[in-house]
């Protein structure tokens, strides 16, 4: 067995680079640490090389929110107590006058007047039942778009708590409520858990709003094609725009209400305004001129299909404005989704004309 060798120093020759800093006179040792309680010396070309860098740039700032006016608010505040007020003394008038002629008259206006109040404050119970959900569910939407940018999870779960107490009354979303039941503890991420509730929950209630858009261009397309005159051809546009606006919201959001309804509807013109898409009288026609569609339809139901897209496009900005969560895990709809079974219908309605 070998005897093992004994330690022996080496020496080490220092690097070509370092040796030739040495021969030409540099100082090649090794930075020394500075002790706390020792004053370093900082020379000006040394503050010059730190001057002559840029400083990051600072976040913009937030943008102060739009204070709004009041003046409205108390107008109609006003004109609502004086209206109320004017009707109160003119139920007072006519009881008291009934009760002059007689005693059954008098009570039976009574009773009457007590059926209207107790009404109209169901009414407005309901009003601001629907309401309060429909700014529920804006608000809902402004979280899952901050729990989206953040990635939280946390958020992200509160927002699929309250999107399916939302629509636990649709049959449609009963099996994807159970799979993100199974399997929200396994997901971490909060976009991957928004992404699935998305393709769980939202996805089965898009083919149905899809279907209720399509519905609608086509009745208008019809329509406006046996139209004889223009004003009925605005009418029928505007009556069928307000029906599926309605249909909508029902789906996503559960009855509007008259108020709701006015203000979903202001929501809606806000985005079509936003994303051009009233602007739509050339694309249509270049769509179907380029689709072959006017070579095989009549003038009348040429003039029905640019109707019923623009229903379809009213649809698809009210989809936008009234979905619970936008558009991420799931492909938004687009004009191509219509305009093929638009033209399609179009065409077999000639087909039985002629």
């Amino acid at each position: 067995m070998s005897e093992p060798r004994r330690p022996a120093a080496f020496r080490i020759e220092p690097a070509p680079e370092a040796k030739a800093g040495k021969e030409a006179g540099e100082d090649t040792r090794r930075p020394q640490a500075v002790r706390l309680d020792e004053t370093v010396t900082v020379t000006p070309a040394e503050i010059d090389v730190f001057d002559s860098l840029e400083p990051a740039a600072a976040p913009p700032p937030p943008a102060a929110p739009a204070r709004r006016s009041r003046l409205g608010t108390i107008f109609f505040a006003a004109l609502g107590m004086l209206v109320s007020l004017a009707a109160g003394l003119w139920a007072d008038r006519l009881i008291r006058d009934l009760f002059s002629r007689a005693d059954w008259l008098g009570w039976l206006g009574a009773a009457l007047t007590a059926v209207v109040a107790l009404a109209l404050l169901a009414i407005l119970a309901r009003e601001i039942l629907a309401l309060s959900r429909l700014a529920s569910v804006e608000k809902m939407r402004q979280r899952a778009d901050d729990a989206y940018e953040r990635d939280d999870a946390k958020d992200a779960r509160a927002v699929i708590d309250q999107l399916s107490a939302l629509f636990h009354s649709h049959p449609d979303t009963a099996v994807g409520r159970q799979k993100i039941k199974e399997m929200e503890d396994d997901v971490i991420d909060g976009r991957d858990l928004l992404g699935i509730a998305e393709r769980e929950l939202l996805a089965p209630l898009d083919r149905r709003a899809q279907k209720l858009v399509l519905d609608a261009a086509k009745r208008v397309s019809l329509v406006t094609a046996v139209s004889p005159r223009a004003m009925m051809d605005v009418g029928y546009v505007i009556f069928e725009a307000a029906r599926l606006l309605r249909r909508l919201s029902e789906l996503y959001c559960g009855r509007p209400g008259f108020l709701g309804f006015l203000r979903l509807s202001r929501n809606v013109l806000a985005h079509l305004a936003v994303t051009g898409s009233m602007a739509m009288g050339d694309n249509i026609v270049q769509q179907i001129v380029g689709h072959g569609i006017a070579a095989r339809l009549s003038a009348r139901l040429g003039e029905g299909v640019v109707n019923g897209m623009m229903t379809a496009r009213i649809g698809i900005a009210a989809i936008s404005a009234i979905r619970p969560l936008p558009f991420r895990a799931v492909e938004r709809p687009g004009m191509g989704d219509f305009l093929k079974a638009l033209t399609q219908f179009a065409a077999k309605t000639d087909g039985n004309r002629s």
